[in-house]
């Protein structure tokens, strides 16, 4: 006998949310068992977990958009979801929220080489982009350390950046047009295949707004020719103090390397053991990579090698090699994971100005000893965004505590040098709290005002970005 349907009025809440995103995805893409919800309790902070609602995992914009209008509708949470490596707890869901992830949205919609754009939906990872043009001459610009992973929308919700963005700037400066839906399930265009856009600047709103003012399903990105060559020159140094000076001696020389990297010890350490990169013996490292013809390549590395031998180098060695080059980014690319294997870190992302580099290493190692912990620094420091991985152990009790006690100590003195809370990781749940650090009440006021346009009820992203008490009372208001 066929069992009567209940009505909806009787289902809980959430049983009544699910059935009726039921009636708009396919079983595929909704994902309500407990087991399978557990994937998408944390992101690549996994120091904080909490189980969402439900997730979904739509493959059109259409389907987000009937997504997000259910939701508004139930007054349910909505936590956009890239692949989930945000470092900062950007895609942490709240127990009464719903998961967006746009995993399935992949595909490539159109490409355009004369007029050097590519757009894309938006769950595409970052070096697929690359993937799809680079046989044809061209490539995308950003390379965050985890771009074979990340997925557009967490570049575009984070403003990514990458090794390479001293030459080419980070996500917003290679960011053309985006398919943005909101809470209410609007779909809307903002900027498109052209250079720039009429009216308000709305795209510089959306990127870097880490998912608070609505769900990017597609994005126009802009695709540059590849630069005929390219060299890297591996340094090694007595000191991080005088890498850090060696790096500021390079930008004040007016020299545009593509890249200038940051390595210490315990970084070259690990990395070696992990990628065998053939990294010399030392306390920092530097590699600095530039591009363009033989000869540009030569005369700018000329000039650079000058400025380095200055500082007493104990090693300098210029990469005579594809290959070569390829095993010494290995190495810088390897950094992160190689850490991993030694001990949990937690790795933050101020950014200060290249000139404090000296002053800011030298106190982050005065600072491992106040706190007992341990610090390895890689980092991209041609443009001053900081990664000090701050050591410690997730079994101990009062480590993890420990641990961000330090890291806001850091994040701190990042501001205090004229320095940001975040280059490219976000503020997420990490920084939230230190918001007031950097901005005064009126600032956060004036940011807070602009998600109320968008997102009146706020429900998207909950508990991110703004201090709690901040957001809760908007929230109530």
């Amino acid at each position: 006998m066929e069992m009567p349907i209940p009505n909806a009025a009787i289902l809980s809440k959430r049983d009544r949310v699910i059935a009726r995103l039921a009636e708009v995805l396919p079983p595929e893409a909704l994902i309500s068992d407990e087991a399978e919800r557990r994937a998408y309790e944390c992101d690549a902070l996994t120091a904080y977990r909490c189980l969402p609602m439900a997730v979904v995992l739509p493959d059109s914009t259409e389907q987000v958009a009937a997504i997000m209008k259910i939701c508004h509708e139930e007054a349910v949470p909505v936590v956009p979801r890239g692949s989930g490596t945000s470092l900062a707890g950007g895609s942490l869901p709240t127990e009464d929220s719903i998961i967006l992830g746009v995993a399935r949205l992949r595909a490539v919609l159109e490409t355009s080489l004369e007029d050097r754009y590519i757009r894309v939906q938006s769950g595409i990872t970052n070096l697929a982009v690359t993937g799809a043009v680079e046989g044809d001459g061209f490539f995308y610009a950003p390379d965050p350390s985890s771009q074979l992973a990340c997925a557009i929308a967490g570049n575009i919700a984070m403003n990514s950046g990458g090794a390479h963005c001293l030459k080419y700037g980070v996500t917003t400066n290679n960011l053309l047009g985006v398919t943005l839906v909101t809470m209410a399930g609007e779909v809307i265009e903002i900027g498109g295949a052209h250079l720039d856009a009429a009216g308000y600047d709305l795209l510089g709103l959306i990127c870097g707004s880490e998912g608070q003012l609505g769900i990017v399903t597609e994005a126009t990105l802009r695709i540059l020719p590849k630069p005929e060559g390219a060299r890297p020159v591996l340094m090694g140094f007595d000191s991080n103090e005088v890498a850090g000076e060696c790096v500021s001696d390079i930008i004040k020389a007016g020299v545009l390397p593509v890249a200038i990297e940051f390595m210490d010890r315990p970084c070259i350490r690990a990395t070696e053991d992990f990628a065998h990169a053939g990294y010399p013996d030392c306390e920092a490292l530097l590699i600095v990579e530039v591009e363009g013809s033989d000869a540009e390549i030569d005369e700018q590395l000329g000039l650079i090698k000058q400025i380095a031998r200055r500082h007493n180098p104990v090693e300098l060695r210029e990469s005579q090699s594809d290959e070569e080059s390829k095993k010494i980014w290995l190495g810088r690319k390897s950094a992160f994971g190689a850490m991993g294997q030694i001990a949990d870190y937690m790795c933050l992302d101020g950014t200060i100005p290249v000139s404090s580099l000296p002053h800011v290493l030298k106190r982050i190692g005065e600072m491992s000893k106040e706190f007992g912990l341990g610090v390895a620094n890689v980092f991209h420091a041609g443009d001053g965004n900081m990664h000090p991985l701050i050591l410690y152990d997730a079994n101990k009790p009062g480590d993890l505590e420990l641990c961000e006690a330090f890291g806001a100590e850091i994040l701190k003195l990042c501001v205090e040098v004229g320095g940001c809370l975040t280059g490219e990781h976000g503020v997420g749940i990490e920084k939230r709290d230190l918001m007031s650090v950097q901005f005064a009440p009126d600032d956060l006021d004036a940011q807070m005002a602009v998600k109320d346009v968008f997102d009146p009820e706020w429900l998207l992203n909950p508990a991110k970005v703004f201090p709690l008490d901040a957001s809760a009372a908007r929230r109530a208001a």
